[in-house]
């Protein structure tokens, strides 16, 4: 028997073989609580709200299908100055109060509501999560030891990223170290510089991940996510655009240090807390 003739390739280069994909979206650790309003302040809001709207039509019908408010109010055909003053304020709190106390009841009960039934928005990272593999943890509303909350914690290859997301360019303005965000009403408050307060939280969580005895340091990074092109970077915070997310975490350097044993440790301790 001859030897086997070689098959003759094209002269191309040839593809390597496509391997299967296995990164699927990024792991998403959410908080029970998160999607909904604490139920202690929805029973106040209830009772209030229930009180408040009870006590307007109560007093409505006090007033109008009872005889106590022609018993206080003068039948004297010439009342002097005294008895019009009285009179005059007697009718005022009954054309005012149950009205009043009816549409805050009725405005405070429609709050909750409106609390309990609100889809909750859609975060940077839920929004990117398609474009995330899954060596990469998402969680959300984290609460820390010291009672700070994370909004969203993001752990990887690298160690921690800290992720703050701010309002739409068009509800915030910054001069120099000055922040404002526009609230609902419409008025203008004070708001907290974002890329401090990232970094901040950073600090925390370093803290945090470092309070564990380990033989390995966790390393943490800060980022802030928004559309606004005068937002700069600092040397210790990131900026950028929710579309960057997956491009700033893939350029992140690897911790060698970060076992896929010792990463597996980190999501157990954060869904402890989330």
């Amino acid at each position: 028997m001859g030897r086997t003739p070689r098959t003759a390739w094209p002269d191309v280069v040839i593809p390597l073989r496509s391997r299967a994909r296995d990164d699927g979206e990024v792991q998403l650790i959410r908080s029970p609580h998160a999607a909904r309003p604490p139920l202690g302040a929805v029973l106040v809001g209830l009772v209030v709200g229930g009180f408040l709207l009870a006590g307007g039509l109560f007093l409505a019908w006090v007033a109008f299908a009872t005889p106590v408010l022609t018993g206080l109010t003068s039948t004297s055909p010439r009342p002097n100055p005294a008895q019009l003053a009285l009179g005059a304020a007697i009718w005022g709190f009954t054309l005012v109060a149950p009205a009043s106390f009816a549409i805050v009841g009725a405005l405070r009960l429609g709050r909750v509501a409106r609390a309990v039934t609100a889809k909750p928005t859609d975060r940077a990272m839920t929004r990117v999560a398609s474009a995330v593999g899954n060596e990469y943890t998402a969680a959300s509303d984290v609460r820390l030891p010291d009672g700070r909350v994370i909004r969203d914690l993001v752990l990887g290859p690298f160690g921690l990223a800290v992720i703050h997301e701010l309002p739409h360019p068009r509800a915030t303005r910054h001069s120099g170290l000055s922040w404002e965000v526009r609230r609902g009403d419409g008025r203008w408050v004070h708001f907290e510089n974002p890329l401090d307060r990232a970094a901040r939280d950073a600090e925390r969580v370093r803290r945090w991940a470092a309070a564990t005895d380990r033989d390995y340091v966790v390393k943490v990074f800060a980022a802030v996510v928004t559309s606004d092109p005068t937002v700069v970077r600092t040397a210790i915070c990131a900026v950028v655009t929710p579309a960057q997310i997956p491009a700033w975490l893939a350029s992140l350097p690897a911790a060698r240090a970060l076992t896929s044993d010792r990463r597996a440790e980190l999501i157990g301790q954060i869904q402890a807390i989330v």
